[in-house]
């Protein structure tokens, strides 16, 4: 396995629902429980191999030793997770330098995975009885948005589109979990094209939907869920207005899963930054992509922006490790970085 996709799969989600919603939300994110760093980078705090270096601006917790952004709109909204000083997980929105807590609906955690240009955010987060719900949050109210009726699995939002429409995955009736497209107010199932299990991970703006399932990816448009890499592992994580599709996958048998970008039927493999294995998160509409490679340094592992065929280190806050999660279309990326200090913050880079 790609160490990246360990690093994916080791999140500090204080809940677990259900061995499948805790797979799946897993899956869904970088987060920053890695080994311990063996020797820091002092002052590596600007992006390395670019035309002109990107600034790193810590953006705080809720109080916690860690935060994450991510997800980023064009205002410069971020939006991820944060601890809070009782250690609590909650997300956070954080605009004109301030952080805020948007809460849960009753239980102890939540987090952000999505923003539009309306200001909504999606995401997950735990009621009283504990179970996982997918939400939005707008002008400072939650909403829930249900499941597909399984209540004991619960769902998790991943994206929104600034027509308003969430995607995710929810637990189905039949203990299932399935890809779901919400909007106004109606919980869709789009279901699976092989197994019992999908996750819809991103929407642009034409509707256009992928995500993947049980050794599959997808598409999912004009009301059809079709394969979209076929032959071998791969995972999409984002999808521009473009249709330009970006995620990770087996480039060749038995290797490291690397970043990709797919375009019609071209797939491009992005590279790394002197490692072995790379994951691309997010792309915006000029096709710059962000997110997340080892390096030639062992143990060390870093964001990058690629673009026009080039991919440049982010660099971190001061030590090994950064993640980029998304990108706008102003170029500014949100993510997360390890400190000086140890501690894993929210970032936002920046010219």
């Amino acid at each position: 396995m790609n160490p990246l996709t360990q690093f994916k799969n080791t999140t500090i989600l204080p809940v677990l629902i259900t061995l499948v919603l805790a797979w799946f939300a897993l899956l869904s994110t970088a987060r920053a429980v890695i080994p311990a760093p063996d020797g820091g980078y002092p002052n590596e705090n600007t992006a390395e191999g670019t035309d002109a270096p990107f600034s790193i601006i810590d953006l705080g917790t809720l109080g916690g030793t860690y935060s994450a952004g991510q997800a980023i709109n064009n205002r410069g909204q971020v939006v991820g997770e944060s601890y809070t000083t009782s250690g609590e997980l909650h997300a956070f929105l954080w605009q004109d330098g301030t952080m805020i807590d948007l809460g849960t609906l009753g239980g102890t955690y939540s987090s952000a995975r999505g923003i539009n240009e309306r200001g909504q955010v999606v995401g997950s987060n735990t009621i009283g009885s504990g179970e996982s719900r997918a939400f939005l949050w707008q002008n400072g109210v939650l909403t829930d948005l249900g499941t597909l009726g399984g209540p004991s699995i619960g769902s998790t939002a991943n994206a929104i589109n600034n027509q308003g429409q969430v995607v995710g995955a929810s637990g189905t009736s039949t203990g299932e979990l399935h890809a779901f497209l919400w909007q106004d107010g109606i919980m869709t199932d789009l279901g699976v094209l092989s197994g019992t299990f999908s996750s819809a991970q991103s929407i642009n703006e034409h509707g256009q939907i992928v995500g993947f399932g049980e050794g599959y990816s997808f598409i999912w448009q004009h009301g059809t869920m079709t394969g979209l890499i076929s032959d071998r592992f791969a995972i999409p994580y984002d999808i521009n207005d473009r249709g330009q599709v970006v995620g990770e996958a087996e480039i060749d048998p038995g290797t490291a899963d690397r970043a990709f970008l797919l375009q019609g039927d071209t797939l491009t493999d992005l590279g790394t930054l002197g490692g072995e294995g790379s994951v691309a998160q997010s792309i915006n509409n000029r096709g710059q992509v962000v997110g997340v490679s080892e390096t030639a340094r062992k143990k060390v592992v870093h964001a990058f922006l690629w673009r026009g065929g080039t991919m440049a280190d982010l660099g971190t806050l001061g030590r090994n490790f950064s993640n980029a999660e998304a990108i706008n279309d102003r170029g500014q990326i949100a993510g997360f970085s390890e400190t000086a200090s140890g501690d894993f913050h929210a970032v936002l880079w920046t010219k």
